[in-house]
């Protein structure tokens, strides 16, 4: 496939570009360096998004020199490839494009200073609060929200006012994760606000903030004729774990919206009992695959192992999300008789059932299908790592050996791919050879010690 980057046809170039950048693999990433002056700007971009996919900090020189692209889109993924990398040496070049003509340029490059973490690149983010583009304003918010030091917090806060509502939505999730009590007040008033585009990410906001004064707000809230707001409440009251919550959450299970029953049942993952089990097994008789998945995630949080029989039932369902749970939850709960199911999930033979998306949802569906379908192989590895070592079972370490042999030293080296319900708050998450090593009965993840 490599060869075909010299193709005559530029769509092939760029086709191929884009498949090895979705591969992930590093040994491409040498290969790609040369696409990124190719002569058409298509390909360029494509590639620079590629080997920003691919991650390796040798390319970092390479996609620096495209910043300077005369198109603004190769520039765009250049600074995305940059970001993604987080190489400091890219620190000084991200800093300058956030002069660049193109607003989109200035935008990704805010993303990218936001992962890097330093002094230098919190006061160019600063600058950005007043950029004349909403799009900038808006990836500078959620980029200082990554900023660890405390007094970016009052910076921030003024943006509540910003005249794009795109930009104050933005402040609302970014002061939530900072845990920030004093837009608390504000907040509140967004989220009982008449504006029903507003009124989700406060709602949100609060449930990470945790402050008892907006119980009753986000009560109330789950009761709103609109969807996403009794969503979001009912997300807010679990992570707050409210006095109300699990009863606000069993009156939701039967919602004539799966969104909102697929959020009551993760609420209930955060705030129910083990008296909640016929009602979590209802939800995962739910035909649609959100509330189903969410109901047995909330098993394995709440570790009700008498419902292993059930869950076990669900491995090879159609829906990805709804296997992509039930590893995880058997995993979680130990279950030690999943064992000869999950090797066989190992297999990359193994047919797959055809993704199953439900009528009339859309690209947004097919998407979450397909991320769930990329996050199974590595949660399967995960959930026998936390079943008692294979010692005994030479079944069980073959096959993980079989597997582990079809990843390069540097693959192995990729950050794991696992449910949100495992990685959510994290902050080192798990490398895939970080899994293998749980799993392998010597815990070397190396054959032979």
């Amino acid at each position: 496939m490599i060869r075909a980057l010299s193709d005559p046809d530029p769509r092939v170039r760029r086709t191929v570009a884009k498949v090895l950048g979705d591969r992930g693999d590093p040994r491409a990433a040498s290969a790609l360096v040369p696409s990124l002056v190719d002569p058409e700007p298509a390909v360029r971009a494509s590639a620079a998004k590629a080997l920003g996919q691919i991650g390796r900090s040798e390319s970092h020189g390479a996609i620096e020199r495209a910043l300077d692209d005369p198109d603004p889109r190769v520039r765009e993924m250049a600074a995305w490839a940059l970001g993604r990398i987080g190489d400091p040496g890219s620190l000084d070049p991200l800093i300058r494009r956030m002069t660049d003509p193109s607003s989109e340029v200035r935008s990704t490059a805010a993303g990218g200073l936001g992962r890097m973490r330093s002094p230098a690149a919190t006061r160019a983010l600063l600058l950005a609060l007043s950029d004349p583009s909403e799009r900038v304003r808006r990836g500078a918010v959620i980029a200082l929200g990554e900023s660890e030091d405390p007094a970016v917090s009052d910076r921030l806060r003024p943006m509540f006012a910003d005249e794009a509502r795109t930009v104050r939505n933005a402040i609302a999730i970014v002061m939530g994760r900072r845990r920030d009590r004093p837009s608390v007040s504000v907040l509140l008033e967004r989220a009982e606000g008449a504006d029903p585009a507003e009124r989700p990410a406060a709602l949100v906001a609060l449930g990470r903030i945790g402050d008892r004064r907006a119980e009753v707000t986000l009560v109330r809230a789950a009761e709103d004729p609109s969807r996403s707001v009794r969503v979001c409440a009912l997300h807010a009251l679990g992570e707050m774990r409210g006095t109300r919550a699990r009863a606000v959450a069993l009156e939701h299970v039967s919602d004539p919206e799966h969104a909102v029953r697929g959020a009551a049942a993760i609420c209930l993952g955060e705030v129910g009992t083990p008296t909640d089990l016929p009602v979590l097994f209802r939800l995962v008789e739910d035909p649609h695959p959100w509330p189903r998945s969410a109901a047995i995630y909330a098993i394995g949080r709440l570790g009700l192992i008498e419902a292993i029989p059930r869950v076990r039932e669900e491995l090879f369902h159609a829906a990805p999300e709804v296997r992509l749970a039930a590893i995880w939850t058997l995993g979680r709960l130990r279950d030690d008789a999943s064992r000869a199911n999950l090797v066989r999930l190992l297999d990359p033979n193994l047919a797959r059932p055809d993704l199953h998306v439900p009528d009339a949802e859309g690209n947004a569906a097919v998407a979450r299908a397909a991320d769930a379908e990329d996050r199974i192989f590595d949660t399967v590895v995960q959930a026998l790592g936390r079943l008692r070592h294979p010692e005994e079972d030479p079944f069980v370490e073959e096959a993980l050996w079989d597997a582990r042999a079809r990843f390069s030293e540097e693959e192995l080296d990729r950050v794991a791919r696992l449910p949100r319900a495992e990685v959510e708050g994290i902050s080192r998450p798990p490398t895939l050879r970080d899994l293998f090593e749980l799993a392998l009965p010597d815990g070397s993840g190396t054959e032979g010690g």
